[in-house]
Parts: structure tokens; sequence; C-alpha cells
């Protein structure tokens, strides 16, 4: 008899593998608890629901589902935010603000296997709700600059790369494209790097079709700096907050570390603010870790209204980093 096969994207843990998973789980447990952040945790799996309606079309496309005993239709957790938001949700105004809690889950996403990439995976994640000033952006891109140098990387090693879709939608609204067309734009351009230029400019076309208003699209994000985006709108009152995001981080002592980058857009439909990615400085593998603000989550599953940013970092990408 053929011995059976692990499932496709997945990894079995042997001693020597486990150890490394242990090593890794210690360091992010380390820096978490170093910034004063509690562990939670919640089920491996939720309704379905709990991600179709706000996750957006990217996420909905990698769930793992089926249907229980009961005749309810659930769904393997494939990230962690909409758990999150549920459970401040429930408490409504019960729990103390800022809420600052840390977990590392094990996740699963049916999606296309590439090094860095598996279809079950650990990430860390880390959130701050209850506080709308940048200062918990900061604390937490400061954080996951922290939990890098915690596994011995420096600035040679990886960047931060911060935008914002608040600036997204207030330029695009000034080029007269729809607010509702916004989300399927910005799948696309999540996706900008990963579809040829063809491919890319025809479906640019079928979201956008007005050709001067996709003309303004393309000329901004060839802007290198918030200068250049300053030259294309200097009133826009997203690039103080991005101004003052990148002072906090000077301070942090982690400029190095840091730099705008107007292609940085994430793809997950609940983001409201800035977000962020951390690559290695070689671009050899997808984005270790990623993040922003999601201000009307914990709102739309019927909490108080709860200004929010966290970020996760993967486990699977790290350890090819590592090696």
């Amino acid at each position: 008899m053929q011995t059976p096969a692990a499932p496709r994207g997945t990894r079995d843990f042997f001693p020597e593998n486990a150890v490394f998973r242990e090593k890794l789980f210690n360091s992010w447990n380390n820096t978490c608890r170093r910034y004063g952040f509690q562990l939670f945790d919640a089920p491996m799996f939720e309704q379905l629901s709990l991600y179709t309606q706000k996750s957006g079309e990217e996420i909905e496309k990698q769930l793992y589902t089926f249907e229980d005993k009961g005749g309810r239709v659930m769904a393997l957790r494939p990230e962690m935010t909409p758990s999150l938001a549920r459970m401040v949700a429930s408490k409504g105004n019960e729990l103390k603000r800022p809420i600052r809690w840390y977990s590392i889950p094990r996740l699963f996403r049916y999606e296309k296997m590439q090094k860095g990439r598996l279809r079950e995976f650990f990430q860390l994640n880390m959130d701050i709700l209850g506080i709308r000033e940048v200062t918990a952006d900061a604390e937490l891109i400061a954080a996951a600059i922290d939990m890098m140098r915690d596994l011995g990387f420096s600035s040679d090693d990886f960047s931060v790369l911060v935008s914002s879709r608040t600036l997204l939608e207030q330029l695009f609204l000034s080029y007269g494209i729809s607010k509702e067309s916004l989300p399927a734009i910005y799948g696309l351009l999540d996706k900008k790097n990963k579809t040829g230029d063809d491919e890319f400019e025809s479906q640019m076309a079928g979201l956008i079709p007005d050709g001067s208003a996709r003309n303004d699209v393309f000329a901004t994000f060839r802007a290198g700096s918030l200068d250049d985006i300053r030259a294309i709108n200097p009133s826009l009152s997203s690039l103080d907050e991005l101004s003052r995001l990148l002072e906090y981080l000077d301070l942090y002592g982690m400029n190095d570390f840091v730099q705008f980058d107007i292609g940085i857009v994430r793809g997950l439909a609940y983001y409201t603010g800035i977000v962020f990615e951390l690559f290695d400085r070689k671009r050899s593998l997808r984005a270790i870790a990623g993040g922003g603000r999601y201000d009307t989550l914990v709102k739309k599953y019927g909490g108080p209204d709860t200004p929010a940013v966290g970020f996760a970092a993967g486990d699977v990408v790290l350890g090819e980093l590592l090696k």
C-alpha cells in the first residue's frame, strides 16, 4: 500500500521543524509582550458570512468551506482580523480602550502555492483598537520592525513601504472616479505585479472607461515620493497624516527602514487609511508582513465605532528569509 501524503500546501512538523517553529513563536511572543500586547485566540472556523460580507472577493476565492451537521455553512479561518472585530463587537463598550491584542493563529487559504506561500500557515497578528491618531499606526510599524530585528534582521535586509487608502481615495475622486468603483480598482492595483502589462491595462480600462482619468491614475503610480504627490494635489489632508507618520517613525529611530510607496494598496476590502507592507531588500519573496487601518470593521459587525489598525506576518515567508 502506498504511504498517504500530507495534503498539498501543508507541512508535517517533525521535531527539528517544530523546534524552529517554537523559536519563531517565542521571538514573536517576546516582541509583543515587550510592546505591552495581550494574547488572544478565536475559533479555527467561523460562519462563512463573517468573511464574505466584509473581507472582499480576494479572500472569498481562497476559502475552505464546509457544511456542518446542522446545515450551517462554515469556513476555516483565512485571516484573524474578522474574528478579532467580531469578538470586540460582541463586548460593546465593556472592553477597556485602547485594546492591544496579539495572536499567533493557524490559518488556511486555498491559493496558488509558491515560494513563501502555502495553504496552511501561521501568522503573527498585532492590533491596536480605540486610537484614531496616527501614533497607533507608528507604534505598530515600529513593532513590526522590532519583530524583524528580534529575529536578527537589519535595515540592510528589509524595508517597510507605506501608503494610504485615504490618499488614493482622495486622488481618485478628484479624477472623477466614482467611490463605488474604488474597491475593484484597489483589488486590481494590489495584483499589478502579478498581472501582465496588457492584461492589467485591459482590466483597468474596464474599471475606468474614461481615458483621461485612467491616465491620471497611471501618472499617480509613477510618483516616487510624497513631494511628487503634493505636486499633483497639495491640499490633500492624507498627505499631512502620512507626513506625521514618517515623523513619528523618525522619532523611533526607524527612518532607515521606512519609505513611502504609492504602489502599496492592500487587497482586502476593509482597509480605510494608512497601509504598509514589509519586503526583503532584494524583493526575492512576497511580502513578509502587511497591514493597515480598518476603522469601520467593528461597527460593521454591530459593535461601537472603534478605530483600529493591525498587521500580520507569515511564518512561511519568514522561514524562507531566515534560510
